[in-house]
């Protein structure tokens, strides 16, 4: 059972994760924790710790497609979710594999869509159809429209997206 980010980089560790791996998941929590704390300084009901757990999982299935790793890949996707789901995870965090590359074909929760735009934006990728379902999902869970928030937002996402490519070197340079 993950509790935590701790347990969950504990079982990642466990099944094989690479350093490379590893790295990865720590530079996309650096971005889910930044999405984490605009969340929470907008008074955004958020559950912080799946985030936490489904960042750190969200690539467990590149232990064993690790090509997927520095090439296009979706293999690792449902290898992931089977791998999470073997080793007694629950179907709910197991599903982030999926979901946060397939955020577009499936209905996710917003703590989903929240792992999918840490894992565009730690890297500076901007993918605005994914940014407004973010906004839209947070305006509605604060009962605001999409304008009274975006602006603060889309603030916060460029400013993560801006530091990407620091990130990126530091993935390479482990």
């Amino acid at each position: 059972m993950l509790n935590s980010k701790v347990d969950a980089l504990t079982l990642m560790s466990h099944l094989g994760a690479s350093e490379h791996l590893l790295t990865h998941v720590k530079l996309v929590g650096e971005a889910a924790d930044l999405i984490l704390d605009k969340c929470k300084q907008l008074g955004v009901p958020i559950d912080s710790e799946f985030v936490k757990i489904g960042v750190a999982i969200h690539d467990v299935g590149k232990i064993t497609h690790a090509q997927e790793m520095t090439a296009p890949g979706s293999e690792h996707e449902p290898e992931g979710e089977r791998i999470l789901l073997s080793e007694g995870v629950s179907p709910k965090i197991a599903r982030c594999c999926m979901s946060h590359a397939r955020w577009h074909e499936m209905d996710c929760s917003t703590e989903e869509l929240l792992i999918a735009l840490a894992d565009k934006l730690w890297k500076g990728k901007r993918v605005e159809s994914l940014e407004l379902q973010v906004i839209d999902r947070i305006a509605a869970a604060l009962a605001k429209e999409r304008w009274d928030i975006y602006q603060e937002l889309d603030t916060q996402f460029e400013s993560i997206a801006a530091d990407g490519n620091d990130r990126l070197i530091r993935s390479v340079n482990r």
